[in-house]
């Protein structure tokens, strides 16, 4: 009956996960419950950073929203409280705030201003990467205009190779210096046309890409050849931020970087919707031209508030030492299990964010999408949620709430070994 009426009145382009879909009624923590009173572990929710329906964080929005709700056009503490608080996180010269509602809108801000500062729309851009749904960001995501519906590249924006160093153009944890000569052949290139770059916009550690994490001075030194031809470089921190790495708060921290721009989003209102674009004071002196930037609901006291709430249940219940500890241990277990599937061909991670890349043989390294859905469609009828991503749709991504524990992690385990047994199983019966 649902299906139904969803096809009645919502667009066909909305997309439902798993063969046989769900009907979530209730989430609490790591768990989300179907109609039936079956709960599922999420691993896969990162929206939902501290857990679903945090009771702190519903009890500051309801607070907030008995007392004010407004827009940025009066003087208010709350969005000051919240910029303060956010900036202790990161590093000089990082310091002015734009709020906004998602991380497509924050995205969309950021090409924004890196083309009001520089004049140029030339834009680089990793191949397999996403940003946003917006038209402006649809033409800087090879995912999108590269799949299914998409037309291809604008003229403006440039995709340089993957940095996979596990099945990309170049391969190896010393690929990185390879990749980033990819960006200063084009850089060289485009200044042979007599035009210059206005952006470098890319994900600190890819999420739609197949989770994949560049390799070791990649980043550093893409930096460093966008600035010397007087590009912005944009941190995509939407997916990754926050805490989930473990080891850092945010993923540029892992490549020893500072960006001009870093866009936040999903996980800093818990679901909310909440946004930030952080930048420079010369950032945002040189956007400062006369034209006014408002967002009506960006940076509102209940978004803040919530906001709020989520740095603080971080510090409290020590959230990114957990992601360390526990993504630690899950990813060894990961990896024992690689060791006995030949189909599993790299298993990656770092903190909460993980990926299990499943191939067709380890000669040629041919991604194995089906083998990939099939065990996401079974680890759900177990009532473990899971997903996959990549552009051969070939990896297991895992980014689950950061309240996600040991118990859960064994369990996950435990139940990927047994369900990949099966699979394998049912596919040579159907040889």
């Amino acid at each position: 009956m649902l299906r139904k009426r969803r096809k009645n009145y919502l667009g066909p382009s909305l997309s439902l996960s798993y063969d046989e879909p769900l009907h979530i009624i209730k989430g609490k923590g790591q768990f989300l419950f179907d109609k039936n009173g079956k709960k599922y572990l999420d691993a896969v929710n990162n929206i939902q950073h501290v857990g679903h329906c945090h009771p702190k964080i519903t009890e500051a929005f309801l607070n907030q929203n008995e007392k004010l709700n407004t827009n940025t056009r009066y003087l208010d503490e709350t969005i000051l409280n919240y910029a303060e608080a956010l900036l202790e996180k990161l590093p000089a010269p990082l310091s002015k705030c734009y709020f906004t509602n998602s991380g497509s809108e924050s995205n969309d801000l950021a090409l924004r201003m890196a083309r009001n500062r520089v004049k140029s729309l030339e834009t680089i851009v990793l191949d397999g990467a996403y940003h946003g749904h917006l038209t402006s960001l649809i033409e800087v995501s090879p995912y999108k205009y590269n799949g299914l519906g998409g037309e291809g590249a604008v003229d403006h924006v440039h995709a340089v190779p993957m940095p996979d160093p596990y099945r990309g153009k170049y391969r190896g944890p010393d690929s990185g210096s390879s990749y980033a000569n990819e960006i200063k052949t084009l850089l060289d290139e485009l200044t042979s046309k007599g035009k210059k770059v206005s952006s470098f916009i890319a994900e600190s550690v890819m999420g739609c890409g197949g989770q994949i994490f560049p390799p070791k001075g990649f980043i550093n030194m893409a930096y460093e050849e966008v600035r010397r031809s007087g590009g912005v470089c944009i941190a995509d921190e939407v997916q990754i931020g926050f805490g989930r790495l473990g080891e850092h708060f945010w993923g540029f921290e892992s490549h020893d970087v500072v960006p001009d721009i870093v866009t936040l989003g999903k996980s800093i209102g818990n679901g909310h919707p909440l946004s930030v674009l952080v930048t420079t004071d010369e950032m945002a002196e040189d956007f400062n031209n006369g034209m006014e930037y408002f967002n009506s609901f960006g940076g509102n006291p209940v978004s803040c508030t919530i906001g709020i709430a989520v740095l603080e249940i971080l510090e409290e219940e020590q959230l990114q030492e957990n992601a360390m500890n526990v993504g630690s241990k899950l990813l060894s277990m990961l990896s024992d299990i690689k060791s006995r599937y030949s189909e599993i061909g790299d298993v990656r991670g770092k903190g909460l964010f993980m990926g299990i890349e499943f191939i067709q043989n380890k000669t040629n390294l041919e991604p194995d999408g089906r083998i990939a859905s099939l065990v996401v469609n079974e680890m759900k009828n177990k009532g473990i949620l899971l997903s996959t991503d990549g552009p051969d749709h070939n990896v297991i991504k895992i980014k689950p709430p950061l309240v996600f524990n040991d118990e859960n992690a064994h369990y996950l385990a435990e139940n990927l070994d047994a369900t990949l047994s099966k699979v394998l199983e049912m596919r040579k019966n159907d040889i």
